[in-house]
């Protein structure tokens, strides 16, 4: 049970090492491309090469960095950001990828924190770098765009040929991720080019990935997902990243549809918001229509060969959305509600699941493609093992990890590298799971999440949550355990920010205005409905409305840690500003 073994790994020990080898085995296949304008800009791994080595030069002799110096990147999602970050490595420094989506004075604080004195970025970013460089005692900064005063990689180009790599080692740092997740104030992993490259070759092993295989980049390049998985993969096997050029719904199916990728990596919300709208669009067919589509959907059941049918019947979908060609998606970042897993499984798409953390470079198991076991996160990596800490009496506790993936700490934080490595050196996780007798792994919450009754029952608010989001009148919640300041008893609430397309239209056709009052029934109603198969204790005693998303992580998992604390008083309905406001 558990993994097919595909193929032997190539034995690459560090990231320069691996792109090296790429260049020379391909220098003419395409590596990169991304819409500009009308037209697509597009990069050879030869190309890519030549950049990278200019890059490097400049770094060495324009800054003077040298083996193990620290260098910032910061830029939105694009070809040159592989380049810059090919570019560190190749002179033997250690990249910082930061995220661009923080606050500038939150990337301030990082860069002071990792004492980066060069940085290179896109020159959205440049601006504030330079208002920043004296206070952080900056001395370098180079734009991937013509900017006046500051050197660009036009400049680059015209006054460096290239160097050679820096030899390193597999035990040298690669990077240093800054990441604050859903628990507060940001650590910085230590990455190695060890690290990484036993993860990028252990789904190398498992996952039939090849040359010419098309990946579908959407998810910010700094964080380590998209990083390990959606750059570095592609390049061990010499395959073709095409970049969103953003995040806007058209702006991203229209790339998708030009792309019409083989693989795509995406998190479960992304998936959630395409599965509903895909289901409200048949929800507004004709009921001949809708009859025909449920009934196309029923064929994922037959043995053997549902899958392969579903796939073709829902061929004009696929075209449709850009996916005809799609081998699978992969979902990570967080837990994939099972609803939305089997939804798109009947519509014919084939999804991965894998499960990690930024510590351990991230992946630490992955659906078998071969045998998927919804709602399983899969089986752990070849050289990753997985245990099963202070296990309950149904098999669940907290997931610790081991093995060549695992980060070697915090950076200046030795106390907290500490709290999560046992003495054996076991990494623990934080998150609540169990194993199944053939190694397969469920993930059930986080530790931290966790909300213990008077009676000493565990409950996970990731079940609830998961559960209640199959409303379509949902379209966020936060579940969570409030002590009652009466009796002093843990309580389960909830916040909720409704789908406010969907109230709406519900509203005008029963032909009511949509208030508060109309809405806190609408959703009162919807959670005993969905709760009907909760335990008593599971099910939520108080809840209220927002009228704004949730604030989150870059891999959009809802910041827990803003709402610790929080209590529903007994009426309280609204906990922001009304409807109305919002129209």
């Amino acid at each position: 049970m558990g993994h097919r073994i595909l193929r032997k790994p190539k034995g690459l020990r560090t990231i320069t090492e691996m792109f090296e080898e790429t260049v020379h085995r391909l220098p003419d296949k395409e590596m990169a491309r991304m819409r500009r304008g009308k037209g697509w800009v597009s990069y050879t791994y030869s190309q890519a090469h030549d950049r990278v080595r200019r890059i490097a030069e400049f770094l060495q002799e324009e800054w003077g960095v040298r083996k193990g110096d620290f260098v910032a990147l910061v830029s939105e999602n694009r070809p040159e950001w592989g380049q810059a970050y090919l570019g560190i490595l190749w002179a033997g420094a250690t990249v910082i990828p930061l995220d661009a989506r923080l606050g500038a004075m939150e990337r301030r604080y990082l860069l002071d924190f990792a004492e980066v004195k060069y940085v290179i970025a896109s020159n959205r970013y440049v601006p504030e770098l330079l208002e920043a460089k004296k206070e952080l005692g900056l001395k370098g900064i180079l734009s991937m765009d013509p900017y006046d005063g500051v050197p660009t990689f036009s400049d680059v180009e015209t006054k460096y040929g290239g160097i050679d790599r820096v030899e390193v080692s597999p035990e040298d740092l690669a990077e240093i991720l800054f990441t604050s997740g859903t628990t507060g104030s940001p650590k910085g992993v230590m990455l190695t080019h060890g690290n990484i490259m036993s993860d990028i070759e252990g789904v190398y092993q498992v996952i039939p990935l090849y040359e010419e295989d098309v990946f579908f980049s959407i998810l910010p390049l700094h964080h380590v997902y998209e990083c390990t998985v959606g750059f570095l993969s592609p390049i061990y096997i010499g395959a073709t990243v095409s970049y969103s050029r953003s995040l806007r719904p058209d702006h991203m199916m229209q790339d998708m549809r030009d792309t019409r990728p083989t693989i795509w990596l995406t998190v479960p919300l992304i998936l959630e918001k395409i599965y509903t709208r895909i289901m409200k669009e048949v929800s507004k067919a004709p009921a001949s229509r809708r009859a025909i589509f449920n009934l196309m959907r029923g064929t994922s059941k037959l043995p053997l060969i549902g899958k392969n049918l579903n796939r073709r019947l829902f061929k004009p979908l696929h075209e449709k959305l850009g996916l005809d060609r799609l081998k699978f998606m992969v979902s990570g970042g967080a837990a994939l509600p099972l609803w939305v897993a089997k939804g798109l499984e009947e519509l014919g798409f084939h999804v991965i699941q894998g499960y990690g953390l930024s510590e351990t470079s991230p992946i630490l198991t992955v659906t078998p493609p071969h045998d998927p076991r919804l709602p399983s996160v899969g089986v752990a990596l070849p050289g990753v093992e997985i245990k099963i800490f202070d296990p309950n009496e149904d098999g669940e506790g907290e997931i610790a990890a081991r093995g060549p993936v695992v980060m070697k700490g915090y950076y200046k934080n030795e106390k907290a590298t500490k709290e999560v490595f046992t003495e054996d050196g076991w990494f623990l996780t934080g998150d609540i799971g169990y194993l199944d007798k053939d190694g397969y792994l469920y993930i059930t919450g986080r530790k931290k999440a966790v909300i213990v009754t008077k009676g000493g029952k565990n409950i996970y608010p990731e079940e609830i949550e998961s559960k209640l989001l199959e409303s379509p009148f949902i379209e966020e919640i936060l579940v969570f355990g409030a002590k009652n300041p009466q009796t002093g008893d843990e309580e389960v609430q909830a916040l909720v920010y409704p789908n406010l397309d969907a109230v709406r239209e519900e509203a005008r056709r029963r032909g009511i205005k949509p208030d508060d009052d109309f809405i806190y029934g609408l959703i009162e109603k919807e959670i005993d409905r969905l709760s009907k198969d909760l335990a008593s204790y599971k099910r939520i005693k108080r809840f209220a409305l927002r009228y704004e998303e949730f604030p989150k992580t870059t891999t959009r998992k809802i910041k827990r840690h803003l709402f610790k604390g929080m209590y529903i008083e007994p009426g309280e309905k609204v906990k922001d500003a009304g409807i109305e406001e919002k129209e």
